[in-house]
């Protein structure tokens, strides 16, 4: 018997009570526990006796029963209030789309066990879509997971699977792509799948990930993986995106481009940003919509896929700091590394005793590029005297590219070309959206002090 995930003996007993998710329930143990909380639907097929409830304080918790204890209703939470879940049972409609959802790592695409305590990725689209049913209002979905990894622990020949995994999956005709991740690396990988898709991308490749699991109340793994199951399925781009929460409430998520987006805050739910550039659309999956805020894009449909594939790993990517950062530039040189890139201060700068390293690198086939660790603004190594010698000395200055975006570009440039001079070009070139020509000063984020 299996009612609404449950199997066994406690399958048994909640049906001859009558109790049914969204129930709330009153646990008597024998040993004179009582516990009460909202009845939540069980998402490990398992005989195993665990009851799963949501506590008053909006935790999630599993619950070992027997047959001494007791269990009774107490009240019923009202469908669309806080905490009521959606019932497993009820009919939903399901989208004429269809996207598949490939798991790459991260919390946003798992699920907790409540038997261990320990959070497991899903491994079938029946498992997600038990999770998360508003997924079917907008496609059906499959889903295959990759890499389950912490965020940290991704390397870039991880972006070459998942690339050729995307390119896979494209290729069967698929309306769209979600990719969930862990969020502290999200945007090196979305970097890389921009670039390596930059030729043609028939459809929407959307990424999210999770601030908070699953079990907690204010988790945003539900929102953020249906937003972005929205973009898949609906958007009119065609690119790469990270789609995550707009503001900290469940009202909007922000679509942003895969090459301009930065992680600025550790655990706030909004923590994602555009930076020198707009987000591509503002997502609202409540209202089944997607507000366009940036019409300068690829539309669905108007390129075949075109896959160009393959990442250098011997690129080091290093932060001016003050303190020895020539001798640092010296032995990546030493050891072989095949480009290096610097985080400058503001407009880019080094300090002066690492101009002769640089110069170094460069007559050692070693191309140094820099970028500006304020984020906001660009490059401009032609103000001061120390940037007009770093250019003598064969600096590549990349406007206002975001550094960790720049150091996933030279790793894909590398991988294509060792000529300096064919790697300024290409580094110096709008390939994927990742660097604009002129800044706009309504882009700098004024609202953080308001």
């Amino acid at each position: 018997m299996d009612y609404y995930g449950y199997r066994g003996f406690i399958a048994r007993i909640l049906s001859s009570l009558g109790l049914e998710p969204g129930d709330y329930v009153r646990i008597i143990k024998s040993n004179g526990l009582v516990i009460e909380g909202i009845l939540l639907p069980r998402y490990s097929l398992v005989d195993e006796p665990i009851l799963v409830v949501k506590l008053k304080n909006g935790y999630n918790i599993g619950i070992r029963v027997d047959e001494s204890d007791v269990l009774e209703k107490i009240g019923r939470v009202e469908r669309g209030s806080p905490g009521a879940p959606v019932p497993l049972a009820e009919s939903i409609e399901v989208g004429d789309k269809h996207v598949f959802i490939l798991g790459c790592g991260g919390t946003v695409a798992s699920r907790i066990d409540y038997e261990t305590g320990a959070v497991k990725p899903y491994i079938s689209p029946e498992e997600l879509t038990l999770s998360i049913p508003e997924l079917l209002k907008y496609a059906s979905i499959d889903a295959e997971q990759l890499f389950s990894i912490l965020s940290e622990d991704m390397k870039p020949w991880m972006w070459s699977k998942i690339i050729d995994e995307t390119a896979k999956i494209i290729s069967r005709g698929y309306d769209g792509i979600v990719i969930t991740h862990g969020t502290d690396t999200m945007s090196y990988t979305s970097a890389a799948l921009s670039f390596a898709f930059h030729r043609g991308l028939p459809v929407p490749v959307a990424m999210t990930g999770s601030q908070r699991s699953s079990d907690r109340p204010s988790s945003d793994a539900s929102f953020n993986l249906v937003a972005a199951t929205l973009v898949a399925s609906n958007a009119p781009f065609a690119e790469v995106t990270v789609v995550m929460h707009g503001e900290s409430s469940d009202t909007y998520a922000l679509a942003h481009r895969g090459v301009r987006i930065r992680k600025m805050h550790t655990s706030r739910r909004d923590a994602f940003h555009s930076i020198n550039a707009r987000p591509l659309a503002r997502v609202w999956p409540y209202d089944n919509r997607i507000e366009i805020l940036d019409w300068n894009f690829r539309k669905r449909g108007d390129y075949s896929l075109a896959v160009d594939n393959g990442f250098d790993e011997k690129v080091a990517y290093i932060k001016h700091y003050p303190g020895p950062i020539a001798e640092i530039i010296d032995i990546l040189v030493d050891k072989g590394f095949h480009g290096i890139v610097i985080e400058g201060t503001g407009f880019g700068h080094v300090s002066s005793d690492a101009i002769e390293s640089i110069r170094r690198a460069v007559e050692s086939g070693v191309p140094v590029v820099v970028a500006s660790q304020t984020l906001f603004g660009r490059v401009n190594l032609n103000v001061y005297s120390t940037g007009r010698k770093m250019l003598e000395a064969g600096v590549i200055p990349v406007e206002d590219m975001l550094p960790e975006v720049a150091y996933v570009k030279l790793s894909w440039v590398l991988a294509r070309t060792r000529d300096l001079k064919d790697v300024r070009v290409m580094m110096q070139a709008n390939i994927a959206g990742e660097m604009s020509l002129r800044h706009d000063l309504n882009l700098y984020p004024r609202w953080v002090y308001e």
